[in-house]
């Protein structure tokens, strides 16, 4: 299905199913998200491109009605084996949501407070650095550094993505699920997430779920392109037509309905 890829694999599907109840929500997804890449999930609303990217940290355990069938390994492991603890996991597989979601704490309490509940131990003065650290990776250190102890809310939109992403950062990631992390944002603050995306991909891997064609073709090396088809009860399954690098995805398509998404006729 892809071409020209040699790379260690982080987090790979097989023959995935996720169901809601009885209704089958996304059908038969396999795919490999290779080390230090962007992967973007583009389709159609309902194709089940967020529903994929929770299960790989398992937020869709919090939906009672979710299971899956199939098998998802990160770093070969079986994420949904009953030894895993999913909080773990969320801490190597951390999570970027839509709308910014800043705690209602300071600047410095947002990465303070996530690594010292998973389990940051060092002095005031290793917990300085870390924020720091932290926000300077997320290219939002220059606008916070004179206003640490001001709340997060108090932010721009933009910048309170970017300190979500540092708040993600400071528990030491291996892999950053974005979804739709810029469409509650203005086209200055989407252009400087994109930026923040190739600067962080040298250190993590990162799945982005999104819309926007050209953010896509912009910010990822590899494309997978989902679509969905109504089912005998009314509602729709959601199923991978395409995964490829992202230029070929967008220049020469394997799939017709892939090269219809991509101009514009449907979606």
């Amino acid at each position: 299905m892809m071409t020209g890829i040699a790379t260690e694999t982080v987090l790979k599907t097989e023959s995935l199913n996720v169901f809601y109840g009885s209704n089958l929500a996304v059908r038969d997804v396999t795919l490999n998200i290779p080390l230090n890449k962007v992967v973007a999930f583009i389709g159609p609303s309902g194709c089940g491109k967020s529903t994929v990217l929770r299960c790989f940290n398992r937020m869709n355990d919090l939906i009672p009605s979710a299971r899956i069938e199939g098998k998802i390994t990160f770093h070969n492991k079986d994420i949904y084996a009953k030894k895993v603890d999913p909080v773990d996991l969320r801490c190597r597989v951390g999570m970027v949501f839509q709308q910014p979601n800043p705690f209602p704490k300071s600047i410095y309490e947002n990465i303070a407070f996530g690594a010292r509940i998973n389990g940051f131990k060092g002095k005031k003065t290793d917990m300085d650095e870390l924020v720091e650290t932290s926000l300077r990776k997320a290219s939002v250190w220059d606008e916070t550094k004179d206003k640490l102890h001001q709340s997060g809310l108090a932010l721009s939109g933009g910048q309170q993505q970017r300190l979500c992403i540092a708040r993600t950062i400071a528990v030491k990631p291996d892999v950053i699920l974005m979804d739709e992390p810029c469409a509650a944002l203005d086209p200055i603050s989407t252009l400087k997430i994109e930026e923040l995306i190739h600067e962080l991909k040298t250190e993590y891997t990162i799945v982005i779920v999104t819309h926007n064609m050209q953010q896509a073709s912009r910010v990822s090396d590899l494309t997978a392109f989902y679509n969905a088809e109504a089912t005998d009860k009314g509602g729709k399954v959601g199923y991978l037509v395409e995964y490829d690098n992202t230029e070929v995805v967008f220049q020469n398509p394997a799939q017709e309905s892939t090269r219809d998404y991509i101009s514009g006729r449907f979606g």
